[in-house]
């Protein structure tokens, strides 16, 4: 199985303005922690899993080559729409080749360039002692080609043009619509052709933008996913658009039938004079308000778990998140 390798790029500062896209063959260095899981999740005996000796898949080349992400592979899904080509890098389950009959939920995650190898290793290591979380079918959603992380996640992930009042003058925001008609058009057929998916259990992950975008799909298409784990979403985005969008749905429509697990990190409010808290958006408030409305409605279909987790921030608090919403989204069957 091709294993794809990331470009190369600083460490990056935050987990919410990753660089470059992923493009097969080519290095890429990840955050300290991120590359550690990686690696710590590659040799692991304790788990139960075999040495690297026993399983060279897990071997790296060495001799200054690039790190490889095993156990997966990169395809090119274009957008015919746009005219812009994307890819998608997959990770599939260890018993997929074993259980040639047995179909899989699928979860998409945004931001690919540091959250596939992330939740990827965060969810073998959540089985290494028994199961814990369901086997699935990992999807990570790359950035346009050429393209920087920042370009393409200000477009694509916004729903509106009105864009961030830090962002340049001439940053493009406001397409989240056509990205989802892309997902929904091109992705998911795709991967529903050439995997073993269970069509019914599809998923959705996105943190800050990539969460506001998981809002977006969940108060317009609810559908298009079966579960979103949707973590510190930029519901402050356009003068909190979302609650408009929220509410015009909630106006034309008696259900909401999907999981959600929608998670932020402590520090994620403002509180003058404290370093650790945040200085520009109260994101803790925003997702609470949130979940106020969406519960206010009494969604008979919708199941809703809100997570604040406690000495995170913004930069911080995805490992952790997405963790917590794996657990919920993807518990193991009972035995």
């Amino acid at each position: 199985m091709r294993r794809p390798r990331f470009p190369n790029e600083s460490i990056v500062a935050s987990l919410t303005q990753a660089k470059r896209g992923m493009r097969s063959g080519v290095k890429h260095f990840l955050p300290a922690g991120i590359v550690a899981i990686c690696m710590i999740g590659q040799v692991d005996a304790v788990a139960g899993q075999a040495t690297t000796a026993a399983h060279p898949a897990y071997w790296q080349r060495g001799n200054g080559q690039p790190y490889e992400v095993s156990d997966t592979e990169v395809r090119d899904v274009p957008d015919p729409a746009s005219g812009r080509d994307y890819q998608v890098f997959v990770a599939l389950p260890p018993s997929y080749g074993s259980q040639p009959q047995r179909r899989y939920p699928v979860l998409y995650v945004t931001d690919a360039d540091y959250a596939f190898p992330l939740v990827k290793q965060i969810a073998r290591r959540l089985n290494g002692e028994g199961p814990v979380v369901e086997e699935s079918i990992l999807v990570g959603l790359s950035y346009a080609r050429g393209e920087s992380g920042v370009q393409s996640r200000r477009r694509d992930y916004t729903p509106t043009p009105a864009g961030s009042p830090d962002a340049p003058a001439d940053a493009i925001h406001g397409q989240a619509g056509a990205y989802q008609a892309y997902l929904r058009n091109q992705v998911l057929p795709f991967i529903a052709k050439h995997y073993r998916t269970d069509e019914s259990r599809r998923l959705f992950l996105g943190h800050s933008y990539g969460g506001l975008l998981g809002m977006r799909i969940l108060l317009t298409e609810p559908g298009l996913f079966s579960g979103y784990l949707i973590g510190s979403p930029s519901l402050w985005y356009d003068h909190h658009t979302m609650s408009r969008v929220e509410a015009a749905y909630a106006a034309s429509h008696r259900d909401l039938p999907a999981r959600v697990f929608m998670y932020v990190g402590e520090y994620e409010e403002i509180r003058k004079g404290d370093p650790r808290f945040a200085r520009t958006y109260n994101m803790v408030s925003d997702t609470r308000n949130m979940e106020k409305a969406l519960r206010s409605r009494q969604f008979q279909s919708l199941r809703l778990r809100v997570d604040v987790l406690d000495d995170e921030n913004h930069l911080t608090v995805a490992p952790r998140g997405f963790t917590h919403g794996l657990e919920y989204l993807l518990p193991a069957p009972a035995r």
